[in-house]
């Protein structure tokens, strides 16, 4: 049960951080974690690990908060911030890609003994991020506008903003990750692996994200907590 236990780990840990950055930075803090997970996320996602019966990626974890970054973002400071989000992690990525291939160029020193383990982790790193980008792109764009259709919606039946709060967060979240895995895995692996073990990829890392999803609903409960008590210090002053 060890991968098994860091996953879960992993999880717990991602999520309190994101919470911990909202709390203290907030928005900014946000775009930070954004930045972060971009770049942490499309490193580990080099390694397939077994783990809960299923072979999978490591990365989904970290990309799995991404998406709850953005709906934080959403329900507290509106569409146009959580696109700035968005926006940031695209950034991060790509600043990371050229990097990646900047130091694959450098001649080492003779003592060197890194070099070679560095260009080999990162040999593969702009296909990887490219899918990446690609899938986080078209995946997050469609998470914020998936949860204002839902925001909208609960909104009109319920007349009052704050209600169906797990609706909207689940609602647009379940569809959007299995955007990104789809696009993701047949756009990094394609060729890599035969297409049994795409197909057993592309499954296993949306059950990882299905579980993620229902799971960061009582940080998204939290994080309304936090914003809510922060406001009324603000309104007491």
């Amino acid at each position: 049960m060890t991968n098994e236990l860091l996953i879960i780990a992993s999880l717990l840990v991602s999520f309190g951080g994101l919470l911990f950055v909202f709390r203290f930075f907030g928005k900014g803090g946000i775009f930070a974690w954004i930045a972060i997970c971009s770049i942490l996320a499309n490193i580990e996602v080099s390694v397939l690990v077994d783990a809960f019966g299923m072979e999978q990626t490591l990365g989904n974890t970290l990309f799995a908060t991404t998406f709850l970054a953005t709906d934080i973002l959403s329900e507290f400071y509106g569409r146009k911030t959580a696109g700035r989000g968005v926006l940031v992690g695209i950034a991060s990525s790509v600043m990371f890609i050229v990097f990646s291939l900047m130091w694959q160029f450098y001649i080492p020193s003779q003592n060197d003994f890194v070099h070679p383990l560095l260009k080999q982790l990162f040999s593969n790193t702009p296909r990887l991020i490219v899918a990446s980008l690609a899938g986080y792109a078209v995946s997050e764009q469609f998470d914020i506008w998936a949860y204002e259709k839902w925001w909208n919606l609960s909104k009109k039946i319920t007349g009052d903003e704050r209600k169906f709060l797990w609706l909207r967060n689940n609602g647009s979240t379940l569809i959007s990750q299995l955007i990104n895995i789809v696009i993701f895995s047949f756009g990094a692996f394609a060729g890599l692996y035969d297409f049994s073990t795409l197909i057993m990829i592309t499954v296993s890392a949306y059950v990882i994200y299905i579980a993620t999803s229902l799971l960061d609903t009582p940080f998204m409960y939290l994080a309304r907590m936090m914003h809510d008590r922060a406001r009324d210090k603000i309104d007491s002053i």
